[in-house]
């Protein structure tokens, strides 16, 4: 897999880790909902802090959930729903369990096509369509795997010179550029729904 640099404004060991560990990449974009970039795809850092050693996902999918709330609750918080996301970070170290020998990197490696993949990755527990194609997107365009089709999987998150996604932030103008469009989204929404 090439690897590139992740640049989100968060501890530089957080964005290393990022890189270097599929199951930390993953449990980033899981936590990708109702907080902030920077918080979801920190706390893998911070949890494999907690633990004492970079993340495993059978130790994950095998841990007593209290226990695992608890991680994810002390302060600070790993998610503003720590409970609930705790659950579904082990439900989905459960999927890479029993589907691909607890190695996340399986999820993606040799894929026949992108479509296959957005498939692979929407099977995943609280992964929807448009979580899934932000992660192809992010799988595609900062870490190189790009099977055929890809960018049409990923949908709008594929276009290239897109700023919509955390797949799209590579310095500080480009991730003001995603807030703008996710702010411009979330109003555009609000006034379609008030």
């Amino acid at each position: 897999m090439v690897r590139m640099t992740l640049v989100l404004p968060i501890d530089p060991e957080a964005n290393r880790l990022l890189e270097r560990s599929p199951l930390a990449l993953l449990v980033g974009m899981v936590l990708d909902q109702q907080v902030s970039m920077e918080k979801a795809f920190s706390s893998p850092y911070v949890l494999a802090q907690r633990l004492g050693h970079d993340l495993d996902a059978a130790e994950l999918a095998g841990y007593d959930p209290e226990a695992l709330v608890a991680l994810f609750a002390q302060p600070p918080a790993l998610h503003r729903f720590p409970k609930a996301m705790a659950a579904r970070v082990q439900e989905v170290c459960q999927v890479l369990v029993e589907r691909y020998d607890g190695d996340a990197a399986l999820l993606w490696a040799e894929v026949t096509d992108g479509p296959e993949l957005l498939r692979r990755v929407a099977a995943l527990p609280g992964f929807g369509k448009q979580k899934a194609q932000i992660f192809v997107a992010l799988l595609g365009k900062r870490f190189g795997v790009t099977p055929q089709d890809w960018r049409k999987a990923a949908g709008d998150y594929g276009d290239p010179g897109a700023y919509r996604s955390v797949a799209d932030v590579t310095d500080a103008d480009s991730l003001r550029r995603v807030r703008e469009f996710k702010q411009q989204m979330k109003a555009a929404a609000k006034a379609a729904g008030g």
